[in-house]
């Protein structure tokens, strides 16, 4: 091999290897500057060496760069330090900490003013070749410590809602280049969190519960002169109290662009309490006279809420006044007002309310044209709330409710002479039977102490009769008058009321009609009227005065259930198949009166079979067919209403499927006026009739067959499903015109299944539909002649392994009608297709690459090691003897 294959060959092997090894000792970034009587920590580790992979370090230090060294420690000679350090070292004050195997931490726990000069790193050699270096240096320069740290006494008690500024001062001697940082933190209990944190390059980090107020202004840091440094905490709360501390950092910047923490001092400020707004908060309700205001109906109430608190101008005021509990009107905190009086009703309506802002803490409460509804205990409500963010949140901030307080109750009394009548009900027309109308009276007489306009309102209830209707001895509103005559509908009786079936009027000045035009049964039972006295108020509103009910009138009659009877008889009889089937179903009813019908055409195969509905008709004659009505065949079918209270249906071309009894099923229906929807009253069904005839026609056999039932995977597999005619024909066999099938093939994947999926299918038109597969493969249907239909499955997977089998539906052309007629339908014996796996064919062409792979890596192995061998092991070095005592021992 000559010089030039060699090298390149060993640049190769270089490669391989990773790179050549040069060993690199490295200490901290300097020069390291620290304050006196404070810890340091130097560390030094190496890199890219060879031997051992615990390395050892030795320490040493000296005043000046070009003076003698002072041995300081070691990590494997205890008695490697100086006589002038060995104290120190023994005692722990100095001293070295491994951290991996090639990292060490030389570590001073109070570094002195003499400790300051140069201190070197060195790792003695394990290397075969000596290479890189084997020592670094570091300056550390020590300077006094010149922190102090002066904070001003908050505060001790400092009111809800207030500012609270904590001042500090910090300040050092600038003997070398350094920088401050001040902390502000506040103690509760055993935790302590940072508020802010200012510096030490002008950058302001705040603490994580105080980050959103610093950002809405809330927390505020003003910078002084000579150190002097302020945080202001805007609108404090409860929660802002504690212990308050400051703390001074004083830091260097190395290089590296790392800050170090040098020194630092802490001073607690004082304890700050916040007193709750609650303490001081007073809320008082009066009137303008000393006993409690008595008014006539129609004056002016007017109300004082006087509001009092030590930190009033700090506070948003939400001021409400409640009238029995209930709130009358509201002044919010942004000045708007929001009255709460609203109409009761029957009960009346109460006085519009107004309240205005009259001074700092003076709110008055005016209520024009009381009436008695307005009388009762009045007492102001106040809520105090304080803006959580700061002036840089332009008013915009979160807001904390401090408090809540009520004050004491007024009384206020209105002075009125209630109306006094009596209130009679009668029966004008009472129904003798169901549908006749139904006129109740309700008459007002002895009236007394009604002011000049008054008026009079009636509201009309109904209680239904037990087992009358859903909610049976429910007391339902029907409808009210008011003083303005506005009629009111009850929920139940709206429709009623609105379309005229039902009226409610004012026919004399004291007396009140409730009318029904046709009387239902769910309107039996109880009535009551009550009747309701009005007065104008000085505003011009009306007002509920006095309200009086009436005895309670039973509205009943004898009720007559409507009866229907449904008969169906054979029109036209179906004899042979293709003829025409018709039958007629008439209706008599009793005590029903004029109505409409809805029809159900039904049928099923025996008494105990299951109900199809062929056809429907609706009152309204719309005609529909059911769901077992089959769509090529609805031109065949027809119901018509063939007279007032006769009905007829129609089946054209009837088949053998079509035998079977049957019948009418006929809901009679009624409406109380037209235009209304109908109401069901009663339903019957018709006796049944039956269609029975015989069919003399050809006899169908199926067998399903296969030439294999064994295939490999991507075969063919041929399944044929053969049928054959015997008995009569229905013309001569030659002819396949008279004759035509329906083919399905079903597939099970379990040998003796239930669950079964439909693979293909060919109607009697020769229209071949398949179904959706899961398989890769493809199914196709073929027709040999008329009476042979095949089923192929190519390109078979495992998924096709499982049971075949064909059902067939015959169709032929019947002989005596001429039509189609369709025979029963037909299933075949069952086939179970298996689909085998080849083993050796999908696994020789895996195991042939898996053996080629194998030996090509082998070969490329062992001529990769022959030529590492060649070129890297051929002129190898003595490794040289090191000096030192680590080097010593490994090789004794």
């Amino acid at each position: 091999m000559n010089m030039d294959n060699c090298l390149v060959t060993l640049v190769f092997g270089l490669f391989m290897l990773g790179g050549c090894l040069a060993r690199v000792v490295k200490v901290s970034p300097g020069p390291l500057v620290r304050v006196e009587g404070q810890p340091v920590s130097i560390r030094c580790d190496v890199t890219q060496y060879s031997g051992p992979r615990e390395q050892d370090f030795e320490w040493m230090m000296s005043r000046e760069a070009t003076g003698g060294r002072i041995k300081i420690i070691s990590t494997f000679d205890a008695g490697y330090s100086h006589s002038s350090l060995s104290k120190r070292v023994a005692s722990g004050d100095i001293d070295v900490a491994r951290i991996q195997d090639n990292e060490v931490e030389l570590k001073i726990a109070e570094v002195k003013a003499l400790d300051a000069g140069f201190y070197w790193c060195q790792t003695p050699s394990t290397d075969s070749i000596i290479s890189g270096n084997y020592e670094a240096r570091v300056q550390l320069t020590v300077i006094p410590n010149t922190l102090r740290v002066s904070p001003l006494t908050p505060p001790s008690v400092v009111p809800e809602g207030s500012d609270l500024t904590l001042s500090c001062n910090v300040t050092r001697e600038l003997t070398h280049p350094t920088y401050l940082s001040v902390t502000w933190s506040v103690k509760r209990g055993a935790t302590s969190e940072d508020i802010l944190i200012f510096g030490p390059q002008g950058d302001v980090v705040t603490g994580a519960k105080y980050a959103r107020r610093y950002a809405d202004g809330g927390i505020r840091l003003v910078p002084g002169r000579n150190g002097q440094f302020e945080l202001v905490i805007s609108k404090v709360t409860t929660s802002d109290e504690g212990i308050y501390e400051c703390n001074g950092t004083e830091w260097t910047h190395e290089n590296g662009g790392k800050w170090i923490k040098i020194v630092a001092s802490s001073r607690e400020m004082g304890t700050v309490a916040v007193t709750p707004t609650g303490q001081s908060l007073s809320v008082k309700a009066s009137s303008s006279s000393s006993s409690p205001p008595l008014l006539s109906p129609g004056e002016t109430l007017t109300l004082l809420c006087s509001v009092a608190a030590d930190n009033l101008p700090a506070l948003a005021l939400e001021v409400a006044w409640l009238a029995g509990g209930r709130d009358v009107v509201t002044m919010e905190r942004s000045g708007v007002v929001i009255s709460n009086t609203s109409s009761g009703g029957a009960q009346g309506k109460r006085a519009e309310a107004s309240l205005e802002r009259t001074g700092a803490g003076e709110y008055r409460l005016a209520v024009r044209g009381v009436s008695g509804e307005d009388a009762g205990a009045y007492a102001c409500r106040v809520r105090a709330f304080i803006e959580k963010g700061g002036r840089s949140s332009g008013g915009g901030g979160r807001w904390h409710m401090a408090a809540e307080k009520t004050s004491g109750a007024v009384t206020v009394k209105v002075a009125q002479t209630k109306p006094s009548f009596a209130v009679t009900l009668e029966a004008v027309l009472d129904p003798q039977v169901t549908a006749e109308p139904t006129e109740l009276a309700c008459h007002v007489t002895n009236i007394t102490h009604l002011p000049p306009g008054g008026r009079l309102g009636v509201t009309w209830e109904h209680t239904t009769l037990p087992g009358v209707g859903n909610d049976p001895q429910a007391s339902h509103p029907v409808g009210s008058l008011d003083g303005h005559g506005n009629l009111l509908p009850g929920a139940m009786y709206s429709d009623r009321l609105k379309s005229g079936v039902m009226t409610l009027t004012r026919v004399q000045p004291h007396t009140f009609k409730l009318r029904f035009l046709r009387t239902q049964e769910i309107d039996m039972g109880q009535y009551v009227c009550s009747v309701s006295s009005w007065s104008v108020s000085g505003q011009g509103d009306l007002v509920n005065t006095a309200v009086h009910q009436s005895s309670q009138l039973a509205v009943r009659w004898d009720t007559k259930r409507p009866t229907l009877n449904v008969v169906a008889k054979r029109v036209r009889e179906a004899s042979v198949g293709g003829a025409t089937f018709e039958m007629s179903c008439t209706v008599a009813t009793g005590n029903l009166g004029e109505a409409g019908y809805s029809v159900l055409i039904q049928s099923q195969d025996s008494l105990e079979g299951t109900v199809r509905t062929i056809m429907t008709l609706s009152p309204d004659n719309v005609l529909q067919h059911g769901g077992a009505t089959d769509p090529n065949r609805r031109d065949s079918l027809v119901l018509t209403k063939s007279g007032p209270a006769e009905f007829r249906f129609r089946l054209a071309g009837v088949q053998l499927s079509d035998r079977g009894f049957y019948w009418c099923d006929i809901t009679a229906w009624t409406k109380q006026q037209a235009g209304q929807a109908w109401t069901r009253a009663t339903s019957a069904e018709s006796n049944k009739v039956k269609v029975d005839f015989q069919e003399n026609g050809p006899s169908f056999s199926v067998d399903l067959l296969s030439d294999t039932s064994i295939v490999y995977p991507w075969e063919t597999a041929k399944m044929e499903c053969s049928l054959r005619v015997s008995g009569s024909s229905p013309k001569t066999g030659a002819h396949a015109d008279d004759l035509a099938y329906e083919v399905r093939w079903f597939f099970t994947r379990l040998r003796g299944g239930v669950t079964t999926t439909q693979v293909a299918a060919v109607d009697r038109f020769g229209v071949v539909r398949k179904e959706a597969r899961n398989s890769s493969s493809d199914v196709s249907v073929e027709r040999k002649d008329t009476h042979t239909y095949v089923l192929n499955i190519h390109g078979t997977q495992d998924s096709d392994s499982g049971e075949y089998h064909c059902v067939a539906t015959p169709w032929y052309l019947s002989a005596s009608t001429g039509v189609w007629t369709q025979a029963g339908e037909l299933t075949s014996s069952r086939i179970f297709l298996t689909v085998r796996f080849a083993v050796w064919e999908s696994l020789k062409l895996p195991l042939l690459y898996g053996v080629a792979a194998s030996i090509g890596v082998g070969l490329f192995s062992l001529v990769l090691g022959l030529v590492c061998a060649q070129c890297c092991c051929r002129n190898t070095i003595n490794t040289p003897r090191s000096r030192n005592k680590l080097m010593d021992l490994e090789m004794d």
